[in-house]
């Protein structure tokens, strides 16, 4: 374990990556709240996710703190410090999608609901494997490799679902305004799969580092 010398780190490490998991959870609640229509209940997701944001910064920024004053771990802070600070944007990911539809409010035909959250969920479980990857790597850092696919594997399915969308959506009856509109939002989306691939990468370089 790499936070051998305190159980209190530990703690706050697996507090901090427990977030990253709920708020791609409630991310993933809030647009099924949104395609139903269920505004309140879908606001109620956005302030969530927004607390959970505001939970991860103070975790980061208290254990980013400790590592520097308590001189923990110096081998491998480097390496916890840009992984606090990439898994951080995952939570930013989710809140930026979720806010962007409350702010803009897009219509999106009914005949895209179920493409969306399929899109959703390639992001969401990108993301949590990334995060399973992120435990293991605390833990064991060379049993990171199988979590390290499924995140390639997840964030190839998000790009095709992503481009099967855009692809119906720019061969429909819309305006194209409209059409530019529901591209914003597939982006955005697509992006969270982006950053969990982005986290990927860097744990596999953490990980040759480790091992040599």
């Amino acid at each position: 374990m790499m936070f051998k010398e305190t159980k209190l780190l530990e703690k706050q490490m697996d507090n901090f990556l427990d977030i990253i998991s709920e708020s791609v959870l409630v991310f993933q609640e809030g647009l099924r709240r949104y395609f139903k229509k269920q505004a309140d209940d879908f606001e109620s997701s956005l302030n969530k996710v927004d607390v959970l944001e505001n939970r991860a910064d103070d975790l980061r920024r208290d254990i980013e703190n400790r590592l520097y004053t308590e001189t923990l771990i110096p081998e491998s802070r480097g390496d916890v410090l840009g992984l606090l600070e990439n898994m951080d944007k995952l939570v930013n990911g989710a809140k930026h999608v979720l806010k962007e539809f409350s702010i803009e409010i897009p219509f999106i035909p009914v005949e895209y609901h179920e493409e969306f959250l399929e899109l959703a969920n390639a992001a969401g479980r990108g993301v949590e494997e990334v995060v399973q990857a992120a435990r293991r790597f605390l833990s064991d850092p060379l049993s990171v490799k199988t979590n390290l696919h499924k995140v390639y594997h997840y964030e190839e399915e998000a790009d095709s679902i992503a481009e099967k969308i855009k692809r119906k959506v720019f061969r429909s009856e819309l305006e194209l305004a409209q059409k530019n509109h529901i591209r914003h939002f597939i982006i955005n989306m697509d992006a969270l799969a982006d950053k969990a691939e982005d986290v990927a990468d860097r744990l596999a370089i953490y990980t040759i580092k480790r091992s040599i």
